[in-house]
């Protein structure tokens, strides 16, 4: 069996884990190490554990309970090590920065952004607001032109495209940087443009969900945000 970690917290936290399970089938049971003024919630859990529903969710509860009670410094699902001397080394030896980043963190939560357009109203304004594309558009549907020109013209929309969803990620993150205290910029995915975790106070909560419910509006039916949280402080850990 190895040690699953599940975060790490001020010795002073509550730390209640009444009533939750951990990882694993069977669930390994939650408990502390502690190193000085730190402690990390720790549990049993096989080698070959998985990201399941169930086991993403159990870690998840655990993040969320702590999170409640205090500042929490959580680990990413599947951080495991061989044994509790581990930890405590790992403790000791990051303590200060460990302790700097909950400094950081305290009263905070993370809220994690996505923005994805409708393809069909870009490519319409892109043909509209594009001069060269609009040309190009226009000699294809005439029969004018050689074979090469509808590559041509996907080139163009592709390299607008992203210029203009470039240009359009900056400005949302922009419209509600003043609301946070730090970003992180990540990969999108799928349809997405945009993928940004913003830190946000306790305290700013409710005036970043106004901004963004208000810039949401502001858009239109044609940027569809997605906004999650608030979530554990993973991306600022």
């Amino acid at each position: 069996m190895a040690v699953y970690v599940y975060s790490i917290v001020a010795s002073t936290h509550p730390q209640r884990l009444d009533g939750l399970d951990g990882v694993g089938d069977p669930p390994g049971e939650l408990r502390k190490v502690s190193a000085g003024k730190l402690s990390a919630i720790v549990g049993e859990a096989t080698e070959d554990l998985r990201a399941r529903r169930r086991d993403l969710a159990a870690h998840q509860a655990v993040q969320e309970r702590l999170m409640a009670d205090g500042t929490v410094l959580p680990l990413q699902f599947g951080f495991t090590t061989t044994d509790d001397d581990a930890v405590r080394t790992v403790l000791e030896d990051g303590a200060d920065d460990f302790a700097e980043r909950l400094r950081t963190l305290e009263g905070c939560v993370e809220y994690h952004l996505k923005a994805a357009q409708d393809e069909d109203a870009l490519l319409r304004r892109i043909l509209e607001e594009s001069d060269e594309a609009h040309s190009l558009n226009e000699q294809i549907k005439s029969g004018r032109g050689g074979p090469d020109l509808p590559l041509t013209l996907g080139e163009k929309v592709a390299q607008e495209v992203q210029a203009h969803q470039g240009r359009l990620a900056t400005s949302i993150a922009e419209a509600l940087r003043s609301l946070t205290r730090d970003e992180r910029q990540s990969q999108p995915t799928g349809d997405d443009f945009l993928s940004v975790s913003f830190l946000v106070t306790r305290e700013n909560e409710d005036r970043f969900r106004t901004a963004e419910k208000k810039l949401a509006d502001d858009l239109g039916t044609d940027v569809d945000l997605r906004v999650y949280g608030p979530l554990p402080t993973y991306s600022f850990v």
